[in-house]
């Protein structure tokens, strides 16, 4: 072999070596954008689930915080109905006494009274 052939020779086996280190190199960078992009869907649907939790949460916490205000706003009118029986019972006691004192001075009346309370005392006992 002459020096030519021997180049031409050496020339085609850098040829070669250079296309198998570039296929190699295809190889790699294929596969590590693979890789690359089977990570990142793991990464997006960890954080996609951490998104679905967080938003979970925060919604029952809105639906706790719109319970306890629908509970507090409905004590709050219990206690404005019960505030108004009292008064109205507190107001029924005072004019009764009111009435009462009244009765007691007068004497025919004050004596009706008493016959009156005496029958329904009777009627009650009556019934049962």
């Amino acid at each position: 072999m002459n020096d030519a052939d021997v180049s031409k020779q050496i020339q085609q086996m850098v040829a070669f070596i250079r296309q198998e280190a570039e296929e190699k190199a295809n190889e790699i960078s294929v596969s590590a954008e693979e890789e690359f992009n089977i990570q990142k869907m793991q990464i997006v649907e960890i954080d996609k689930k951490k998104v679905r939790q967080e938003f979970d949460r925060r919604t029952k916490q809105v639906d706790v915080k719109k319970k306890i205000e629908y509970s507090m706003q409905l004590n709050a009118s219990r206690i404005k109905v019960l505030q108004a029986q009292d008064d109205l019972v507190t107001g029924m006691k005072e004019s009764a006494s009111n009435e009462l004192l009244n009765v007691s001075h007068n004497k025919k009346t004050y004596k009706k009274l008493i016959q009156n309370l005496i029958v329904q005392v009777h009627a009650i006992i009556y019934i049962f």
